[in-house]
């Protein structure tokens, strides 16, 4: 089965759902990112990248989509990006409190080693050479590189977290959903 395609008004380009964000026009018409992609409402929807959010946003490209003038926030990336990273920080700590996610570099090489891990996350601020050390497994999008170590360790209750690993279940499928849209945002503005 393939996933669904929709269609960036920011770029008109078509794809894949993970790699854009829904956007609906809330009553006080106000363009808001709807992450659930649940809300009522007709959704625009626009790539995970800040450039094509901001574009969409200052070049008035939301009222054309939904046929209304309608106002966006001037930080409305911003507001993406720190929504996105929110809900992937609290997926994964959903996936620990699940028993489904275990961090550390040695607890994390175990489970790849077993093959029993469906997601390598690893913090965008360690160091290469200490990221280096694991291989993700095997499939596409199986290396979640876009949360701070800080970000990372929030999810697991400690202060920092550097390794990590995800076993596959629905919540592992959750979390490389919104990892691809968080990437996208960060990958040209961190």
């Amino acid at each position: 089965m393939t996933e669904a395609e929709r269609r960036c008004i920011a770029t008109g380009d078509s794809g894949p759902k993970c790699g854009l964000v829904r956007f609906i026009v809330g009553p006080d018409g106000q363009v808001w990112p709807d992450f659930g992609e649940k809300l009522p409402g007709r959704g625009m929807w626009v790539s995970a990248d800040r450039d094509a959010i901001t574009k969409a946003a200052t070049k008035g490209l939301f009222s054309r989509a939904a046929k209304e003038a309608v106002t966006a926030p001037a930080n409305l990336a911003d507001l993406v990006e720190e929504g996105l990273a929110k809900r992937l920080v609290d997926l994964v700590s959903l996936a620990r409190k699940a028993g489904q996610a275990i961090c550390g570099l040695e607890k994390t090489k175990a489970l790849l080693v077993s093959d029993d891990a469906a997601l390598l996350l690893q913090a965008a601020d360690g160091s290469a050479r200490g990221k280096s050390v694991l291989r993700p497994p095997d499939g596409e999008n199986t290396h979640v590189l876009c949360l701070s170590a800080l970000e990372l360790g929030m999810a697991f209750g400690r202060e920092t977290v550097i390794h990590a690993a995800l076993t596959p279940g629905g919540i592992a499928k959750r979390v490389k959903f919104e990892a691809i849209r968080l990437a996208g945002l960060r990958s040209n503005g961190q």
